[in-house]
């Protein structure tokens, strides 16, 4: 398969997750990519199994510094930038907004609002330049409605959808497409890492995830981190030449609302209470 034959990307948070499962597809798919994350075995153990056309840099994408030296190495080892996807994210900072600590909002908007500000700034003028590149970020459904995550976490991923919609307005102009995808609920290591589990402890976790999952939107069963990445395989490729601004929603129908059965059953319970029935 070759959508994306001849191209370059660099993902950060790619080293497990749904950046991992979009380093692989991309890879296969026939594009150079670059993994970047903070998890240096993971990462350098990805690129190794994948061969000569995927590379790792260490990025703290919170830092300046690793999001533009991620940029310039990946064009310095596979000569271009046609995709940057910004994917490196946590849960962050939980609990009452009350209880929530200053150094907890700043590290979490520094991961997931101030890192995908980064990626975007730094590969917009390589992409400029080149006249053409698909930027994408990945955003959530907790950005869209609330009560599915964390207060800051929410906000953050709001932020990102409003950025994106805005420098999709400047860097169109250019040729450059700036998108962002809305995952719901999928099972992967951030859930359990946001309740203090190792890396290990997270992976191991994941089957019983699965199982919690898979009922909670209309299609019964769990997201996976491959449903993003065909997203963003999506996004990468010319078949979407002409989506710009534009927030991708992959999340099994939750954030339509309350399913149809649980709504009939609610009706006729209300029927019932009202003696209609």
């Amino acid at each position: 398969m070759t959508r994306l034959k001849g191209k370059v990307a660099l993902i950060t948070g790619g080293a497990s997750g749904i950046g991992e499962a979009t380093v692989r597809l991309f890879v296969e798919e026939g594009a150079s990519v670059m993994v970047a994350d903070i998890q240096d075995e993971r990462g350098r153990r990805l690129a190794g199994e994948l061969g000569s056309r995927a590379g790792y840099v260490h990025t703290d994408v919170s830092r300046e510094p690793d999001v533009q030296g991620a940029v310039e190495e990946t064009r310095a080892r596979f000569g271009r930038l046609d995709c940057i996807f910004n994917n490196a994210g946590y849960a962050g900072v939980g609990g009452k907004i009350e209880d929530v600590p200053v150094d907890g909002f700043d590290a979490t908007m520094g991961v997931l609002l101030r890192g995908v500000f980064l990626g975007i700034k730094h590969a917009a003028p390589v992409m400029k330049k080149q006249g053409a590149g698909s930027i994408i970020s990945t955003a959530s459904v907790a950005g869209l409605r609330t009560g599915l995550g964390p207060h800051v976490y929410s906000a953050a991923k709001a932020a990102v959808i409003h950025l994106t919609h805005s420098v999709a307005m400047e860097l169109g102009e250019h040729g450059v497409r700036v998108n962002c995808i809305c995952p719901g609920g999928i099972a992967t290591p951030i859930f359990g890492k946001s309740m203090g589990l190792s890396p290990e402890r997270a992976d191991e976790i994941l089957p019983l995830l699965k199982g919690v999952l898979e009922n909670i939107q209309p299609i019964k069963r769990p997201g996976l981190p491959e449903d993003i990445a065909r997203a963003a395989l999506w996004l990468a490729s010319d078949e979407s030449s002409f989506v710009n601004g534009h927030a991708l929603v992959v999340d099994g129908g939750i954030i339509g609302g309350r399913p149809w059965s649980e709504s009939q059953l609610r009706r006729e319970a209300l029927r019932s209470a009202l003696g209609l029935s």
